[in-house]
């Protein structure tokens, strides 16, 4: 397959690009910096408009919209707001209008997003669960509605929208995992938060899958299938590390020191991925004692 990729250098990006590269694929990345992957082309772009390579859509089987700045970007000023919102918007109507102008189409658009869908909740969320309407959940409908305009073409859209991602190197689980080190490890806030998460090997099975199974269509949600609270989570990030389980660290202050950022830890967003296990696919890493296991051995 022809593949093209915006954002195909970040953390998930370059997973993803290595699968793909591993089997025999091309993979052309879409960048504005200058990394390039060993096996990938690389073209550069300014994420925001279609000059210089919008023509090489037509020789594409699939797109992927991966661009968008990291929400762990710290502090959350009003420009790095908007840069949440342009990051992830204004390349997806460039695809979009590559898409709309080229003279043949991709088989299949994989879109990017996130569970921050469904707001910051207790409740278990599927697919089917309406969005919120705070300011996570914004970036990810604005995010998604950037490229709805493809499947008018009758290109197959699929959205993934997607739990914080633990692996080795990047992601999630290296600021976990600091204070655990420190001895200092404990649940954040109260601790019965959501703590939702996805193995990275499974994030790129999971996409992989849903490219490959022409039935698929629309939103799912790629998370891993095992509901865990954020204490339950430290708990037995502490034992694999073999390294203390104190008391909680108190809310007030990762709210003092995060600011409005600390929702991302404090509050709680369980979802299931009803959808994804309905296509038929399995995961590797279903809890969090058997994902961690493999991350930290």
């Amino acid at each position: 397959m022809n593949i093209m990729i915006s954002g195909g250098t970040g953390f998930l990006g370059s997973a993803l690009t290595h699968s793909f590269l591993a089997e025999g694929h091309k993979v052309l990345i879409l960048t504005r910096g200058s990394r390039v992957l060993p096996g990938a082309q690389a073209v550069q772009w300014d994420g925001k408009t279609t000059q210089g390579w919008g023509h090489l859509v037509n020789k594409m089987d699939v797109v992927i919209h991966l661009s968008g700045k990291s929400l762990s970007s710290f502090p959350w000023t009003k420009a790095t707001k908007q840069a949440f919102l342009d990051s992830r918007i204004l390349p997806g109507l460039a695809l979009g209008q590559a898409i709309r102008e080229a003279t043949q189409h991709p088989k299949v658009f994989v879109q990017a997003s996130g569970i921050n869908y469904y707001g910051l909740r207790g409740d278990l969320a599927d697919e089917t669960t309406s969005p919120a309407d705070d300011f996570l959940a914004s970036i990810t409908i604005q995010w998604e509605d950037a490229t709805k305009s493809v499947e008018e073409l009758g290109v197959r859209r699929v959205i993934v929208r997607t739990a914080p991602v633990l692996a080795r190197d990047g992601g999630l689980l290296g600021l976990m995992a600091l204070p655990v080190r420190l001895f200092v490890g404990g649940p954040l806030g109260s601790g019965r938060q959501a703590m939702p998460w996805i193995h990275l090997a499974d994030w790129v099975g999971s996409v992989r899958h849903l490219i490959a199974n022409e039935t698929t269509q629309g939103a799912y949600n790629l998370i891993a299938p095992t509901p865990t609270s954020n204490a339950e989570f430290n708990r037995t990030l502490a034992s694999l590390l073999r390294r203390p389980y104190w008391f909680p660290t108190p809310a007030f202050l990762l709210r003092n020191v995060l600011g409005e950022m600390s929702v991302l830890i404090l509050e709680g967003r369980f979802s299931q991925p009803k959808r994804l296990l309905d296509s038929g696919y399995k995961f590797q890493f279903p809890g969090p004692r058997e994902a961690l296991s493999d991350i930290l051995k």
